[in-house]
């Protein structure tokens, strides 16, 4: 940011203006990126808690007992698929194209709902089963790490449509742009987490 001086009467000191020449983008990307390394931060602790306790079954049922892959494999196909398309989303919002960027969005939208759902639908199995938070250490750091990941996505979703939302309204503005930019950011954060989940908690899980 720059400021011009400008030369006061006698003896006064000299008084700086700001000509305006600031970028408050720059500002909300960094702070932005700080969030995300909270985050990151907040995961590993989930992920280190889970390392600790994962094997922790109190007589209870294991990964091996609990798990249905297929189902979790969907599941991690809808999420993959929501980053790729959110990804034309964001070709949509560099050539200009709103309604290219709003039809994106929504399919981005639809998938994470479907996220959502599959991932409702296994804890109200693992319940039903017995298999609840306070059966087992396992159980608690299962729900609690995967759960975190999906209350992640679920604000994700709400601040999708909210944006969808701004952008019918105001179209591709510069701060629409900006907010599209660190939702993506945001996004992809999850995707690369739930990678993480499926590997370490599901595929390593549903080993003897």
């Amino acid at each position: 940011m720059s400021s011009t001086t400008l030369t006061s009467t006698a003896g006064a000191a000299p008084v700086f203006y700001d000509n305006g020449d600031h970028h408050p983008e720059q500002g909300t990307l960094f702070g932005f990126w700080m969030y995300l390394m909270s985050d990151c931060l907040l995961f590993a602790v989930l992920f280190a808690t889970y390392a600790v306790l994962g094997r922790s079954y109190a007589a209870g049922p294991s990964g091996a007992d609990l798990f249905e892959l297929p189902v979790v494999a969907t599941n991690t196909a809808f999420l993959l698929l929501s980053s790729i398309t959110y990804g034309f989303a964001m070709i949509g919002m560099l050539k200009g194209n709103k309604k290219q960027v709003l039809v994106w969005l929504a399919v981005t939208g639809l998938f994470g709902l479907g996220f959502l759902t599959l991932e409702i639908q296994e804890f109200v199995h693992l319940i039903h089963e017995g298999a609840g938070p306070q059966r087992s250490a396992f159980l608690s750091s299962f729900f609690t790490l995967v759960g975190t990941h999906g209350l992640h996505v679920t604000f994700g979703c709400i601040w999708l449509v909210t944006l969808m939302l701004q952008v019918r309204r105001l179209g591709l503005t510069r701060e629409n742009k900006r907010r599209l930019i660190c939702l993506s950011m945001f996004w992809h954060f999850l995707d690369v987490v739930w990678i993480g989940v499926f590997t370490f908690v599901y595929l390593m899980g549903v080993l003897p």
